[in-house]
């Protein structure tokens, strides 16, 4: 991970806590959570986005939950107020199964209002 830049990881956090090391929480109001690997079995990527150097990523397993059902993890620290220069980059697989639900990504604005900024729920090409 790049300390420098607010919420950058790249889950290669040996035998720490990814939450801890990332800056980030599960979300204990939801359904089920977000698990760190190295390889999502037969459903996912065997390595993650990076060639040759990083192996671990973030998945949820959407097979066993019911639709409707929601895993959120969020940012431990507020990311500093900017004016259009503010950019959340992360790479995705969203190929697994008819159960694929929807991936998005909220800011939370300073009176706790989740606000929509993207969303994907295509079942989306097998990569990254």
């Amino acid at each position: 991970y790049y300390m420098n830049i607010p919420g950058s990881c790249n889950f290669e956090t040996q035998d720490q806590d990814w939450t801890t090391v990332c800056g980030l929480t599960q979300d204990t109001t939801d359904d089920f959570d977000w698990n760190i690997s190295n390889s999502a079995a037969q459903t996912g990527p065997h390595t993650d986005h990076t060639p040759g150097r990083g192996q671990s990523f973030l998945y949820v397993n959407s097979s066993t939950q019911k639709e409707g059902n929601s895993a959120r993890i969020i940012t431990t620290k507020f990311f500093p107020a900017s004016l259009g220069v503010c950019r959340v980059r992360f790479w995705f697989w969203m190929f697994a199964s008819r159960q694929t639900g929807v991936l998005k990504v909220y800011t939370v604005e300073e009176h706790g209002m989740d606000i929509l900024m993207w969303s994907s729920s295509r079942n989306e090409e097998n990569k990254w």
